[in-house]
């Protein structure tokens, strides 16, 4: 077994699974992205800020739905191919017979202002999640004048201008790839 390998926590299925149906039940409204933050990296420590971001990162590039990426990365990366089945049952059943029932109910009942007022009420609430977490991790990462301006960049092209994400990526991945690549460095050492 390699260093690696012995210094992960050693977790049980049920305790991915049941992990994984918190952060997903706990996040009514949205809010994932800020929800599994809390639990996988403040309560359960299973990773770094760092690795949070740079996985969640991974995730919203790859095809499929951001959760369900990070539930794979987290359960591969903390029990293997049997975690990953752990995490997505964990994400996805319970939420699954959640909309199941709301949907019912909501078809039945969507003209009732009450209905609408909930709903609206939530939309909010999960907004402020994901400021939460903006906040929350941009300290970490936002440390110069150029992530910043990144940051900046990609909120103003897709949450304004309403550029699609491909779009914003095609513009700024040269660009972030380009600062952040590995220079030599300009002082020679004696």
């Amino acid at each position: 077994m390699s260093e690696v390998e012995s210094a992960e926590p050693k977790v049980s299925l049920f305790e991915m699974a049941l992990t994984f149906n918190h952060i997903a039940l706990a996040s009514f409204g949205g809010g994932l992205s800020a929800w599994s933050r809390e639990i996988v990296v403040v309560e359960k420590k299973w990773m770094d800020d760092a690795e949070f971001l740079s996985a969640m990162t991974m995730c919203r590039i790859m095809p499929g739905a951001n959760q369900v990426n990070m539930a794979v990365f987290v359960g591969s990366k903390m029990r293997g191919l049997p975690g990953v089945g752990a995490a997505l049952v964990g994400l996805c059943f319970m939420p699954m017979v959640f909309v199941l029932a709301m949907a019912f109910l909501y078809f039945r009942f969507k003209e009732i202002p009450a209905v609408k007022g909930v709903l609206h009420g939530a939309s909010a609430a999960a907004v402020a999640l994901t400021v939460a977490m903006v906040i929350k991790t941009g300290k970490q990462c936002l440390t110069g004048v150029v992530p910043v301006l990144l940051f900046g960049t990609a909120f103003v092209l897709n949450g304004v201008v309403r550029l699609p994400l491909l779009e914003t990526l095609a513009i700024l991945a040269p660009l972030s790839l380009i600062w952040a690549w590995p220079r030599k460095s300009k002082q020679k050492t004696a």
